[in-house]
């Protein structure tokens, strides 16, 4: 494709396409493992009032910084927590990352804990949903939670794999909208049986976007600004900002998740 164009305007394209991927990487490294498919065994549910270790998946790029914050907050709630380093450079397969994701689970339980609570953040959402169907996750995970999760893609993406494809990694080409991966996800149960699932997100997302692609048919889906009128957090801000951590607080804790009541915006 771009072979064709004249070299001013194929320097364009992948300038743009660059900083498309830039901004997916601004968002957000270990052993591959390649996903295998679920045995289609008959889920059974989790204890829902346990605490067991949070499990917090990286977005695209595999970035952790952002996510410290979230995991310090869960510890000093007397959490658990663990963040999953992705392999590679996180830009790769998502599948992949989902068999990544299994290793971590497995390790978490090879202690004394039944069942793991994931957070996933932007594309981490994603893969967390790609490991409970690949991985029977439904009869180990207690709490799922996604944080700005572009579940049916981002207008990003798209852009970057319709305009410089070259410049778009897999993981980049997969979250686009109605990309081949996305389209066999969200074809059958969104929130698929097992544990509590609950979204949330943030009007001002301008990485996930529309903002409205993180909402999950079957999820508590909630916007922050549904909570915290007027609050201003950035897709970026998502696993930093007080009031989203007590929110995630909220909803992992022993009772069956709700909205978090308004006191939350009031946790800076």
């Amino acid at each position: 494709m771009l072979s064709s164009l004249a070299p001013a305007r194929r320097r364009l394209f992948l300038l743009v396409g660059g900083a498309v991927v830039a901004a997916l990487l601004a968002t957000g490294t270990a052993l591959g493992v390649s996903a295998l498919r679920g045995s289609g065994h008959d889920v059974t549910p989790v204890a829902q009032d346990a605490q067991p270790p949070v499990l917090i998946v990286p977005g695209y790029g595999g970035g952790t910084g952002g996510l410290e914050t979230l995991a310090r907050a869960l510890r000093a709630h007397g959490r658990e927590a663990i963040i999953v380093q992705l392999a590679g450079n996180g830009t790769g397969d998502l599948e992949t990352q989902a068999g990544v994701l299994q290793t971590a689970v497995q390790a978490a339980l090879s202690g004394d804990a039944a069942s793991v609570d994931v957070v996933g953040y932007s594309a981490g959402g994603v893969t967390v949903r790609l490991w409970l169907r690949a991985y029977d996750g439904g009869s180990v995970a207690r709490r799922i939670v996604t944080l700005g999760s572009p579940q049916h893609g981002t207008d990003l993406a798209a852009l970057a794999t319709d305009i410089a494809p070259d410049a778009c990694p897999v993981a980049c080409q997969q979250l686009a909208t109605d990309s081949d991966l996305l389209r066999s996800l969200n074809s059958g149960d969104e929130t698929p049986p097992g544990p509590q699932w609950v979204s949330i997100w943030t009007t001002d997302d301008r990485i996930s976007t529309p903002p409205q692609t993180a909402s999950l048919d079957g999820a508590l889906d909630v916007a922050v600004q549904s909570v915290c009128p007027g609050r201003s957090v950035t897709h970026g801000q998502l696993p930093e900002d007080p009031a989203v951590i007590a929110m995630v607080l909220v909803v992992l804790g022993r009772r069956l998740p709700v909205v978090p009541p308004s006191s939350v915006c009031r946790a800076d």
